[in-house]
């Protein structure tokens, strides 16, 4: 028996992100009916919350509140129960467009709290957004994810939450792989967990989420030390090096493998939303 037998994992999967494209594997689901398909086929798969992005008629990146309300429309009506989570995140949008879509009150919303580098340009937080996205956030009572590319930025959580920016005990996700920022490190994520045990408490809930070749490895590392998993075609669209993943819902079913595989039970959606704190649909 492993050491976190019996304690239940969430599946996270982001369906879609920012920037893969049918170029990069025809499954990516692009408009807001493909990413309802796909998302209800991970849910059965055993997701339990979907981190989302929308695309434009032209399949960019958008911050529309009114595509992101329909998406969520959609995902209620075929995944009941399931948390949904909308993407703050800077390459679709800029200053607060990036937070107009916080007034459709989804369960919860990304929140990237400082700046770093990307493979070709800096990801940029100051902190005026940052604290300006938090204070949306708590007016229309949606629980931030923390995005946590860099140690400071559990650090920086910790501060908001003191201060009362944060409502409730942050959810952090470390997020690994990203060229030219943390890459996947088994002792840095170990040190990730012990800060956010430290400073949080012991039954703070955390999750982690590999890019590219180091999701299967972020997801392995998660699920044995009792964290949480977050997978998806945002992050990696494929199974291997040889085989793109034919579906989001393939990229579930391999994290289902690894619970079973550490004897842990994939979290429903009603567990999920009492682990994070969530009301219930």
């Amino acid at each position: 028996m492993t050491l976190h037998a019996g304690k239940p994992c969430m599946i996270c999967v982001a369906i879609t992100g920012s920037l893969p494209n049918k170029g990069n594997n025809p499954a990516v689901p692009i408009s807001i009916a493909e990413q309802i398909e796909s998302t209800q086929e991970a849910f059965e798969a055993g997701a339990s919350l979907a981190h989302c992005h929308v695309r434009d008629g032209e399949g960019k990146p958008t911050s529309d509140p009114a595509r992101f309300a329909a998406l969520m429309e959609g995902i209620k009506l075929y995944c009941p129960g399931m948390i949904v989570q909308l993407s703050t995140g800077g390459r679709s949008g800029a200053g607060a467009a990036r937070g107009g879509m916080l007034s459709l009150q989804p369960d919860m919303a990304s929140l990237s709290v400082g700046s770093n580098n990307f493979p070709t340009r800096v990801y940029e937080n100051p902190p005026d957004l940052v604290d300006w996205l938090a204070a949306e956030m708590l007016v229309h009572q949606v629980k931030p994810e923390i995005e946590a590319f860099d140690l400071s930025h559990i650090l920086k959580a910790h501060e908001m939450w003191r201060k009362g920016q944060i409502a409730a005990v942050p959810y952090v996700q470390f997020v690994m792989g990203v060229k030219n920022a943390m890459p996947a490190d088994r002792d840095v994520f170990d040190y990730y967990i012990h800060t956010v045990h430290r400073l949080f408490g012991p039954d703070a809930p955390w999750c982690a989420a590999g890019i590219g070749p180091a999701q299967l490895t972020l997801n392995e590392w998660s699920v044995r030390s009792g964290g949480h998993a977050r997978t998806g075609l945002e992050d990696n669209v494929r199974l291997d090096k040889d085989r793109l993943a034919p579906s989001n819902a393939a990229l579930v079913d391999r994290v289902v493998s690894l619970c079973a595989q550490f004897d842990r039970p994939v979290a429903t959606p009603a567990q999920a939303r009492a682990l994070l704190g969530l009301r219930l649909n």
